[in-house]
């Protein structure tokens, strides 16, 4: 996890202690009253869950172990999506670190912002590349380039952040067959891609592979589905890679972001209309008759409250990805994530689903 604030930090503590309470009084009588059902002697384990839950509260309340960092002079990184989001933040932010980055952009072509922004750094460390990592064509060009441009190309390309993705909403009985497939094209298969064709350069440099996924990579959510699958899928390409290239000395790291809506501006209250038109106009005739149009127009007002949500500040996602590239011993996963998403990821992650069902849906 990130760094937390001092407010995040005294809310999980918070929380950490009255569970801590609660089980440790709770717990032991249930425990006790059944082992007495069964005739089995009793015992306390009153101080094994205030042990467990210190232990939980040092997790969360301590900073993260300095693990060693990476010498920056001379490595390159190559990251997708830059035109805005994460990854316009995070090439600024690594190249003022001191590494050469290749920023891939969706939009370079035609004169984007993003691209546009990055360029005028007029920096030989800042180098802008087109970049859909939809076609082959353009991430086998960009890959070119990388290899035209690297300083040392014998080093290889120290790390690839694979950070381009879209995002969308809607039932599954409202979400056409071809959504799925183009959520599924940017979010994976774009990182499969990308992946595929820099891992000879990363194996050369023993570097890294840096997967943006998301929190809705580890739990499911309603109205989520085609940006779920895509993202479960990006979580178990990244395991399968990571055992494989323990071998070659390669760290394959994931990043699983919260709630950034508002940081990003992945989703705007244009967006939900836009795209609340389209699954209702596509939707087959039955479905909508089954459902109705109060019961859609209030899950559409409720995708429109998200556009407001979530963290202002990109900076634990950077943070995160920054210590994924630079740290001598990166972990395997980061959550940068607020406290109540990370608390129900764990309890829909670890917990029976009878329990995270009925206190979630």
């Amino acid at each position: 996890m990130a760094p937390l604030s001092v407010f995040r930090v005294a809310l999980l503590v918070s929380f950490s202690v009255f569970l801590t309470v609660v089980l440790g009084f709770g717990l032991p009588a249930l425990l006790n009253a059944a082992m007495r059902m069964f005739g089995l002697p009793e015992t306390s384990v009153t101080e094994c869950i205030v042990v467990l839950y210190a232990v939980f509260v040092l997790y969360v309340a301590t900073p993260r172990i300095p693990r060693g960092l990476v010498e920056v002079k001379g490595k390159a990184v190559f990251i997708t999506g830059c035109d805005t989001g994460f990854g316009n933040a995070l090439a600024k932010h690594l190249h003022k670190l001191g590494f050469t980055v290749f920023a891939g952009c969706f939009l370079k072509d035609k004169d984007g912002e993003g691209a546009k922004e990055l360029e005028e750094f007029h920096s030989d460390r800042m180098k802008v590349v087109q970049l859909d990592v939809c076609s082959e064509e353009q991430v086998n060009k960009a890959v070119e380039f990388i290899k035209d441009n690297l300083e040392d190309s014998e080093r290889g390309l120290w790390a690839v952040v694979n950070n381009a993705g879209v995002a969308t909403f809607g039932e599954v009985e409202f979400t056409s067959m071809d959504t799925y497939k183009q959520v599924s094209e940017v979010n994976l298969w774009g990182t499969i891609r990308v992946t595929k064709a820099v891992l000879p350069l990363i194996r050369r440099a023993k570097g890294r592979v840096v997967n943006l996924a998301s929190m809705y990579g580890r739990m499911g959510n309603a109205m989520r589905s085609p940006y779920c699958v895509s993202k479960y899928g990006v979580e178990a390409f990244s395991d399968c890679l990571r055992y494989e290239m323990k071998t070659w000395g390669v760290k394959v790291s994931i990043i699983e972001p919260g709630n950034f809506i508002v940081a990003t501006g992945i989703l705007t209250r244009d967006i939900v209309a836009s795209t609340a038109n389209k699954l209702w106009n596509e939707a087959p005739s039955d479905v909508k008759e089954d459902y109705g149009k109060t019961h859609f127009e209030q899950h559409m007002a409720l995708m429109r409250s998200y556009c407001n949500s979530g963290q202002r500040d990109v900076a634990p996602v950077l943070d995160d990805i920054t210590d994924a590239v630079m740290s001598k011993r990166p972990y395997t996963r980061y959550n940068p994530i607020e406290p109540h998403w990370w608390i129900r990821a764990q309890v829909m992650t670890h917990l029976p689903a009878a329990i995270s069902d009925l206190l979630y849906f």
